[in-house]
């Protein structure tokens, strides 16, 4: 199911026929509450099981596929002058992603998640992206981003970064082959470790020029 709508949606937003944010609309619309149902009943599951201790069983599998359901609802969002809510839960949630990443969960899903939120620190909307500004002018996803820099910022003061692993026995599935996408060569996952730093950088980035602005207005 996971897998058949993310591949409607990357169809869709393929099609140079149709109009994309019409059929967008179309499709996510009547399942955006099932969805954001979805996202806290998947991301706040006990992942610390043994269902979730090889990356190839399937409860892993699950998670996987709804990580690329997450990654198309982030690409549509171009599409659509007002988000859905579906396609804005990620940011607004994002602490359960943050979670799920320091718990005991593959190496390879946590990998998945961090390049993830680097998509999503990167992210611009159509008009931010044509205006050329260096800082975001949309509302909701100034909101948005906002949102995910504040929970970000909030687990960096705690030990959230202490708690992920960038290398060693950790980068490998069952310590002797190396992960899928896994460019590290003994020593730490550069790939990893620079999207990390890139999200951290983004939120603090973010997070100071919102407050510079709401400093202005008062």
């Amino acid at each position: 199911c996971l897998c058949t709508l993310t591949g409607i949606i990357k169809e869709t937003l393929k099609d140079v026929v149709v109009p994309r944010a019409g059929a967008l609309k179309k499709l996510l619309a009547p399942l955006d509450a099932v969805l954001e149902g979805f996202y806290n009943a998947i991301l706040l599951h006990h992942f610390d099981s043994h269902h979730y201790t090889s990356p190839y069983s399937e409860a892993s599998n699950n998670l996987l596929s709804f990580i690329d359901l997450l990654e198309a609802l982030l690409a549509s969002r171009i599409e659509l002058e007002l988000p859905l809510r579906c396609q804005r839960i990620l940011f607004l949630k994002v602490s359960y992603v943050l979670n799920l990443i320091s718990s005991s969960i593959p190496y390879v899903i946590k990998k998945k998640f961090i390049l993830l939120l680097k998509k999503c620190v990167l992210y611009k909307s159509r008009e931010d992206a044509k205006s050329g500004s260096l800082f975001l002018q949309t509302p909701s996803l100034c909101e948005d981003m906002l949102a995910l820099s504040n929970a970000v910022l909030q687990v960096v003061n705690l030990t959230w970064l202490n708690q992920i692993p960038l290398g060693g026995m950790s980068s490998y599935f069952g310590g002797s082959e190396a992960a899928p996408g896994d460019d590290s060569q003994g020593g730490s996952d550069q790939t990893v470790l620079r999207a990390l730093s890139l999200v951290v950088l983004k939120a603090l980035e973010f997070k100071i020029h919102s407050s510079a602005t709401e400093a202005e207005i008062k």
